[in-house]
């Protein structure tokens, strides 16, 4: 499947109809959209992934979910896209509306034979309408009419849940590299199972654990209605928080980065206003001090972790007595005695109606004899141990686990993470000192005003920190009940019977559930070691230290996914130890695997590419990368800054067009297809240096 041709008309800063047109398609695979900063490489990403699914853009990546919450919702969002010049200008003297037109080639749909698809999203902001129109061969089909439109985009040409690994920053997925949280490893998962078609056999296996519950609800009591209502509500409330919670963690987390990129570069400019030391030491001090950051940050989750068993600590002998009642119970066999006194009636019951049956004359006496025998049996209690606890035996391995840690280990790690942070204190202040030394005088009135500002970014960041850490606790407190909610539903649910016809179809669908659940398994375990071997294979292909990474292995368990690397030691290679150009490299990497994996035939759009590859990384991921990724790729680079004169030749062999955006003024912008020569300059790479 290829793209033939995008038309973009008043979208942002494109004012009037541009279009950019890739055909007539040759063996070559490689286009280049150039152009400077503002003038709308990443407008076109933006708009593309607007064409095909509209409103639920939200769900292709966390930025545009974020763009929506912060402008106000999506009506609003819209509303942002109409080119400035026209949005000042009153509803009568201008067009109030946009949209984006693309044309697809070469694609293969079962049962439908056709040389182009066309999707047309467009909106218009005096009527409020939002319109998506698909064209096959030009002219309206009814199978994309009774599919419905966005079903069609989602099934037939890009799912949106895989959308992000078509459409990226080559910078921002450094973040793949980067996972180390559960929250982190759990997205990578999600993704693994978006691009492996998991996620279907997932839903369902929602919906048949969804309707396992409702056949558990039939048939309850008004009252026990009404708690299980109000413990819905209440759990759902948590879980609303929650989101919201994590959600307002990745903004914080965002504008933190934004920050601390203010930040480095005005200490970079107070460095040459004060010519106390060189760039590159400036650059050593700086890795130093983010790599303690990082471990400060690692430390102080580990302290928070363990602080969390302080209150069983401090318990004491509190801990103690509960220990020993959970041994008294656990070495001695008891059984409920409400639950024997229950099973006694049952069986006596069943006793009585066989002698009906057998029609036994003196069944006053027979009755009378098993009263008895069940009154002697509970007037002596066989149970020396007072039940308080009655823990299963898991949670009794559970809680004697913890108990011998708090009783031996505890102290010590405590210890030794509470040194551990000092030391690290202690070295980041050092660090932080020498940086502010090399600072320019105090009589610079250009250094004074950098360095104002530098301080203001740093006051913002140390608020952002105070307020991630606040949420982080939030999260903490959110988590626990929500977790808490969660357990007493379902303890509710444990009550409630099921009559008979309700317990053949729980049957089945538990039978459903455990077949779902060995499927999703198999799969995962199958395609796993594929992913293992054709990432290693990557990796090789683009790192330039040989064997650097020796073995590659995928670790699955439930919701969790990591990725663990190994070097020719069968030493474990730890990811952030890696330089950002290598963590780049990896995350390329770890796309092209889930690319290749997903088996869709897509164009790859890649958003500021080769930023961080030394030299010879950025050769690697050109000859091994670009040329076989897809069989449509589009880079939209930065010249000489991520695209350079000896670059551009190496992509040269596999060049099939390019095109230069052009700005006209401050809201305007043109994309024109330009003719490229053996030299640079063809590409007018003066204007951007």
């Amino acid at each position: 499947m290829k793209i033939s041709r995008i038309v973009l008309h008043n979208f942002r800063i494109y004012k009037g109809e541009n279009i950019i047109s890739f055909g007539p398609f040759s063996n070559k695979n490689i286009n280049i959209i150039s152009g400077k900063n503002g003038y709308g490489k990443t407008t076109l990403l933006t708009s593309l992934l607007w064409a095909f699914y509209g409103k639920l853009i939200a769900q292709v990546e966390d930025k545009y979910r974020v763009d929506i919450r912060n402008v106000g919702g999506y009506e609003a969002y819209l509303q942002t896209f109409l080119n400035r010049d026209l949005n000042a200008l009153p509803i009568e003297d201008s067009d109030k509306s946009f949209s984006v037109t693309i044309e697809l080639r070469d694609i293969a749909i079962p049962a439908l034979t056709c040389e182009t698809i066309t999707v047309i999203r467009s909106y218009n902001l005096d009527s409020k309408e939002e319109k998506l129109n698909i064209l096959i061969d030009g002219i309206e089909n009814e199978l994309t009419k009774e599919v419905g439109y966005d079903l069609f985009i989602n099934d037939f040409i890009l799912p949106r849940e895989i959308a992000k690994f078509f459409f990226f920053d080559a910078e921002k997925i450094v973040s793949l590299a980067e996972a180390q949280t559960k929250d982190e490893l759990r997205s990578l998962n999600r993704a693994y199972s978006e691009v492996l078609g998991i996620k279907k056999y997932e839903e369902l296996k929602k919906n048949l654990e969804s309707l396992l519950t409702k056949l558990r609800r039939q048939g309850i009591s008004e009252k026990e209605k009404i708690k299980l209502d109000e413990l819905i509500k209440k759990e759902q409330s948590s879980s609303e928080l929650l989101a919201y919670n994590l959600e307002q963690q990745q903004q914080n987390r965002e504008e933190l980065t934004n920050l601390r990129s203010k930040v480095n570069v005005l200490q970079e400019k107070l460095i040459r206003e004060g010519n106390a030391i060189t760039l590159e030491e400036l650059a050593a001090l700086k890795k130093e001090r983010t790599q303690l950051q990082k471990e400060s940050v690692s430390i102080k989750s580990e302290l928070n972790q363990i602080l969390e068993l302080a209150p069983l600590v401090i318990a004491g002998n509190q801990l103690k007595k509960l220990n020993e009642q959970i041994e008294k119970e656990h070495t001695e066999e008891y059984v409920s005695t409400d639950l024997l006194k229950r099973e006694l009636s049952e069986f006596s019951n069943s006793v009585l109606a066989k002698i009906n049956e057998a029609e036994i004359n003196d069944k006053t006496l027979i009755s009378k004899i098993l009263e008895n025998s069940i009154s002697e049996r509970f007037k002596s209690n066989t149970i020396n141990t007072e039940i308080l606890v009655s823990f299963s035996e898991e949670q009794y391995r559970d809680f004697k686990s913890l108990y011998k840690n708090l009783s031996t280990t505890y102290s010590e790690q405590l210890q030794s993470i509470v040194q551990r942070e000092k030391n690290n204190r202690v070295l980041l202040t050092r660090i932080q000192n020498e940086i502010r030394q090399a600072e320019a005088r105090k009589d610079n009135h250009l250094a004074k005003k950098l360095r104002e500002e530098r301080d203001l970014n740093t006051r913002l960041i140390n608020d952002l920190i105070e307020k991630e850490n606040a949420l982080l606790i939030e999260q903490g407190k959110l988590t626990a009940q929500n977790n808490s909610d969660k357990k007493q539903i379902s303890e509710l649910d444990k009550k409630f019977k099921l009559v008979d016809v309700d317990n053949r179809k729980a049957a089945t669908t538990n039978k459903l559930l455990v077949k779902i659940n060995e499927l999703i398994l198999k799969i995962k375990e199958e395609k796993k070691y594929t992913l293992q071997k054709a990432l290693k294979l990557s990796l090789n292909k683009l790192m330039h230290k040989d064997n650097f990474i020796d073995d590659v292995k995928v670790n699955i368990d439930k919701d969790i996914m990591d990725i663990v690397l190994f070097d020719e030691n069968e030493q474990l290679i730890k990811k952030d130890s890696l330089s950002k150009g290598e963590q780049q490299l990896y995350a390329t990497a770890l796309l092209k695997a889930l690319v290749d994996e997903s088996g869709i035939s897509f164009p790859v759009f890649i958003d500021s590419p080769l930023q961080k590859f030394d030299k010879q990384h950025s050769k690697r991921v050109i000859q091994e990368f670009y040329p076989f990724i897809s069989e449509q790729v589009v880079l939209l680079p930065l010249l000489q800054k991520e695209l350079n004169e000896e670059e551009f030749n190496l992509l040269k062999p596999n060049l099939h067009k390019t095109f230069e955006i052009i700005n006209v003024d401050r809201n305007s912008s043109t994309i024109e297809e330009i003719e490229y020569m053996p030299d640079f300059k063809s590409l007018k790479s003066e204007s951007y240096v």
